[in-house]
């Protein structure tokens, strides 16, 4: 106990615990607190689609920044959401196409942004199409031979739910689940009359569809009833020759409705990787400019999963002012060190209040057990045996209090306690 009495009054002991304590909680912190990955995996879709290209950019871009990103080749939307809400399959993000996902069955998934249209283009052959003056409805692909999207992709759950608003089911029609090259050249062979590809302008897929003899581009003229029905639908303005000058495609101004692909990951992203992410997209997405307005995108309207914080934050405001000014695994390592000093600030600096509470209670605690002292020998003060002792064990006393060091605070009650002290010392002579 007196051991202990004695380090607590020892400025170096208090000194080197509370350095003890600091360095432990900021330890914890940092550990609670981890850096981004340096190595992160996206799922995609196929290599010829604009998601895979999408992330090949992407790839490029973060690189410069020292993130390593792998583009994991895939069936489409719905792949790219059973990889992404599966721990075990290493995939941190996802292009997904709106309107697909059942919110419900991914909890832990949140949206980065939207980042391009993605019209739903239906291509006929004109022939099949040529006494009913062309497909103006998709009613009329009743009894046609249609290759609605492959397995696991965005294309076949929106071609479906389009049948079905539009009083089609797939019984209705002569259904084929292809890719989007089986499907093409099923389509130049004369085996198909329709296809349904969902993928944005840009998607170098749509260029095989131009070389297909007798080929027409559908006018969704019902375009703004989907998107009455479908909320995550916009109707989306194609100026003829928009697709290929050279091929005049499509040969009229036409209308066509739209999901939007967007940026999903997982609700633990790092907020590090939410900012360098949504900064390499604005610098791609200037290049993806013949459907949307300039500016447009990266969007944080019209999403399925909820908007992540730091990315509404950004899409708002922009980067933050460490990330505008500073190279990114700088800005990381300042931020995570403010991250972890202001929660400690908030900690230490109310107790900082309390030292000199704490310190004239201790004061107080050392002159009371005097004081209890000073007691004792006034009681034994009648007893002539105990007379050397008692003045013994003043003088114990005495140089005990003197060696006391009080601050100008508390100067008074350290010399009214050497008084007392005087007090009894006179009334120990007086009684012997």
């Amino acid at each position: 106990m007196k051991s202990l009495k004695k380090h607590l009054f020892n400025p170096i002991a208090v000194l080197a615990s509370f350095l003890l304590i600091l360095t432990t909680v900021f330890g914890v912190l940092w550990v609670l607190i981890p850096p981004p990955p340096k190595a992160i995996e996206m799922a995609a879709g196929f290599p010829t689609g604009l998601y895979y290209h999408f992330g090949e950019r992407l790839k490029a871009e973060l690189a410069e920044d020292g993130i390593k990103l792998d583009v994991m080749e895939t069936g489409g939307t719905i792949d790219n959401l059973r990889l992404l809400s599966d721990p075990k399959s290493g995939v941190d993000f996802a292009i997904v196409q709106g309107g697909v996902a059942d919110v419900g069955q991914y909890p832990d998934l949140i949206s980065l942004a939207g980042m391009f249209y993605e019209p739903v283009w239906v291509w006929y052959r004109e022939g099949a199409f040529k006494s009913e003056g062309g497909l103006r409805v998709l009613g009329q692909l009743k009894g046609k031979r249609v290759s609605i999207g492959n397995e696991g992709s965005g294309t076949l759950a929106l071609s479906n739910v389009l049948l079905q608003v539009s009083g089609l089911s797939v019984s209705d029609l002569r259904v084929e689940k292809l890719k989007p090259d089986q499907a093409i050249d099923k389509l130049n062979s004369g085996e198909l009359d329709a296809v349904f590809i969902v993928v944005a302008a840009e998607a170098s897929i749509l260029k095989k569809f131009y070389e297909i003899p007798g080929i027409r581009l559908m006018n969704f003229e019902q375009a703004d009833a989907y998107t009455r029905n479908l909320p995550y639908l916009s109707k989306v303005a194609v100026p003829r020759g928009l697709l290929s000058i050279e091929h005049d495609l499509p040969r009229q101004d036409i209308q066509v409705i739209a999901p939007t692909a967007t940026l999903v990951a997982q609700e633990s992203v790092s907020p590090a990787l939410v900012s360098l992410l949504l900064g390499a997209s604005y610098d791609i997405l200037k290049s993806y400019s013949r459907l949307q307005k300039a500016g447009e995108f990266p969007s944080g309207a019209g999403l399925d999963f909820p908007l992540h914080v730091d990315a509404e934050i950004y899409l708002k405001d922009g980067p933050s002012f460490l990330h505008r000014h500073l190279p990114f695994w700088t800005a990381v390592w300042v931020g995570r060190f403010i991250k972890i000093v202001i929660p400690l600030l908030v900690i230490f600096i109310p107790l900082f209040t309390y030292i000199p509470a704490a310190k004239n209670f201790f004061l107080k605690l050392k002159l009371a057990q005097v004081y209890e002292e000073l007691k004792a020998l006034e009681k034994n003060a009648l007893n002539p045996e105990l007379r050397e002792k008692n003045l013994k064990d003043l003088e114990t006393i005495e140089r005990r209090v003197g060696s006391m060091k009080v601050s100008m605070m508390d100067a008074k009650e350290w010399y009214d306690l050497k008084g007392h002290i005087g007090e009894v010392r006179e009334r120990l002579k007086l009684y012997s």
